[in-house]
């Protein structure tokens, strides 16, 4: 004699959902996408072009999407992997849109033998981040470099690409406050 079981499980088959599929990613923002198709444009060409359309499109953009890896995949015959294992392996290249100021203090030997700690100390504290990070407010993005070729001035950084020498704790909060004002 077989007996039946019940279903005694809290959630029935009848309440059971289908898992939700994740969304399909959007793909490239018309600007990205013509920003990208310049940078393979102009690039395609060149012997190596993968490192220096990364450059073209970070600097058209001010970071490389990631919606904008496979198309510059299939342009140069690669794939997606190959593309963002070099976008990754590079501290150069950002793969989200930076604040509206992008901080570069130096870290080499040489800027911290100068007082680069003070630096990086004073400005993480001032921001609230750490770096590759972006302060609450959107305005300025940290981040490290590790020899800006500016030994001679040092500690030194670079403010939207503009290079600073000798720069001072009292230099630096300057700045800080100049670009808290402006936004």
């Amino acid at each position: 004699m077989r007996v039946r079981q019940e279903n005694t499980s809290p959630m029935s088959s009848a309440s059971l959902k289908p898992a939700t599929m994740p969304l399909q990613d959007p793909g490239p923002t018309p600007a990205e996408r013509a920003a990208v198709q310049a940078a393979i444009d102009a690039c395609r060409a060149l012997p190596g072009a993968l490192l220096p359309l990364l450059h073209a499109v970070q600097d058209a953009l001010g970071y490389v999407p990631a919606a904008a890896l496979p198309l510059i995949a299939q342009a140069l015959n690669l794939s997606r992997a190959e593309v963002h294992g070099v976008v990754s392996f590079y501290p150069h290249f950002r793969q989200a849109r930076p604040g509206r100021h992008v901080l570069q203090l130096c870290r080499a030997e040489s800027c911290q033998a100068m007082g680069a700690a003070a630096l990086e100390a004073l400005v993480r504290q001032r921001l609230g981040v750490d770096y590759h990070a972006t302060s609450a407010d959107g305005a300025v993005t940290l981040e490290p470099v590790y020899c800006l070729g500016n030994c001679a001035l040092s500690p030194a950084l670079l403010l939207d690409g503009e290079l600073l020498g000798r720069v001072t704790p009292q230099r630096l909060n300057e700045l800080l406050d100049t670009l808290e004002a402006a936004s």
